[in-house]
């Protein structure tokens, strides 16, 4: 027997489905509730909403779980890459090799832009927000590739996932080149993903970057770690979009400025802020932990807790042995990193912090990995655009695979004022 729930308004009682999911997650199905009773739902920040149904990434943030198509992240990390995490995502199972091999040569022969591109990035003045680029020139993908603006089957939607997954990191590096005043570097059709980004954001016509295997992985790992988030601010917005039958381009940029917030995509750029906060104010790291525990002192310690997780973050727990390896690596000389590695020190030992599952959180080794790269600061939102465009690209086929989707639209309760008529100028 169906359950449901039962609403009571007035005298009138509604029954309303209720939705299980296959993790035993429950939902009050109440797409007919205006209908039957006049009545909206008020959510603000749709914190209890689920605005859809999906089958892509399922999270607890009781247990510090996270699965993308239902693999632990942790043994996607040990097992895989990034571009097979991607396939993954987008096409819903694990690829065959036939089709990773397919995917990968479509990743490495999609990879150059159009030679007009230059002129665009031209058009920005060099300190032109990395994001802002990154959103306007998604976009400009549209008009240079306009075959994809209806699609039509699962071979072209492989073509075109690909091409946005490949020159997503040639835009990136372009832009980072851009803001330097350094030539471009197309792109090495011998490099795998990324090896090849950063190649172009580092090699010179005249001595070209030597990529440390340490790093790589790290990167790699970076990126597939924030591949997907379930329903996240800019992946509802790629739905959101989406849901209006927009070009994948144009839901993805859309994506980008979603992700562009500091409340979304700038944590780990919060993270080295905080850093810098801390040198350039000449607190100790110990003094720093004391100042986050008293709450009236102002001091918010960024890069540690998360809101979705309450235990642990599953994706930090794998970066941290990345961040080890890479810092003791590059031998980074850097005082901000040596703050960030002492922070963490003491407040994984602090009883405050482990009573309250404060732990440092992907954000946090994110930013000090990338810092330890040469990857500016400004560009680290850019990097995370990267790494969650996979999940975009599958929410908005998942999307538009589904026959009996509308487009979004959402309700309002209306506070403004009543009725009263016009009033002339000369009476106001």
């Amino acid at each position: 027997m169906a359950k449901t729930a039962t609403i009571t308004y007035g005298d009138k009682k509604i029954e309303l489905p209720v939705i299980e999911g296959t993790e035993a997650e429950i939902a009050i199905d109440i797409s007919s509730l205006r209908a039957q009773t006049g009545l909206i739902t008020l959510d603000p920040a749709f914190g209890n909403t689920g605005s859809c149904k999906s089958a892509i990434t399922y999270i607890d943030g009781e247990k510090g779980i996270l699965r993308y198509r239902g693999i632990p992240i942790e043994e996607l990390a040990k097992n895989t890459r990034f571009t097979e995490v991607a396939w993954l995502l987008i096409f819903g199972r694990l690829p065959k090799q036939d089709e990773l091999d397919r995917f990968s040569r479509q990743l490495t022969m999609n990879a150059s832009l159009n030679e007009a591109f230059k002129h665009h990035f031209e058009g920005f003045p060099v300190d032109a927000p990395p994001m802002a680029m990154l959103s306007a020139m998604i976009n400009t993908l549209a008009c240079f590739h306009p075959q994809f603006n209806k699609i039509e089957d699962e071979e072209t939607f492989e073509e075109v996932s690909a091409r946005l997954i490949s020159k997503v990191r040639t835009i990136a590096a372009f832009i980072y080149r851009r803001s330097m005043g350094l030539p471009y570097i197309y792109p090495d059709p011998k490099r795998r993903y990324v090896n090849n980004f950063l190649h172009m954001m580092f090699s010179m016509p005249y001595d070209e970057y030597q990529c440390d295997p340490d790093v790589e992985a790290a990167l790699n790992l970076i990126l597939l770690l924030h591949a997907d988030h379930e329903q996240n601010c800019s992946t509802s917005t790629v739905r959101m979009v989406g849901s209006s039958r927009a070009n994948l381009f144009t839901s993805c940029a859309a994506g980008v400025c979603a992700l562009w917030g500091p409340l979304h995509g700038g944590a780990n750029v919060a993270v080295l802020e905080m850093l810098e906060e801390i040198h350039k104010g000449g607190l100790t790291p110990q003094h720093c932990l004391e100042l986050a525990k008293n709450k009236e002192s102002g001091f918010k310690l960024m890069g540690f807790g998360h809101r979705v997780y309450k235990s642990f973050d599953p994706r930090a727990k794998i970066l941290k042995k990345a961040a080890d390896t890479v810092l003791d690596k590059l031998g980074v000389n850097d005082p901000l990193l040596d703050i960030a590695r002492r922070l963490e020190e003491l407040a994984l030992k602090d009883p405050y912090f482990i009573e309250r599952k404060l732990y440092p959180n992907v954000d946090f080794y994110s930013g000090i990995i990338m810092k330890a790269m040469g990857i500016p600061v400004n560009m680290f939102t850019v990097m995370f655009a990267i790494g969650r465009l996979p999940g975009w690209i599958a929410h908005w086929k998942e999307q538009h695979d589904d026959n009996t989707s509308r487009i979004a639209r959402p309700r309002q309760v209306y506070i403004g004022p009543t009725t009263h008529d016009y009033v002339p100028m000369n009476k106001r």
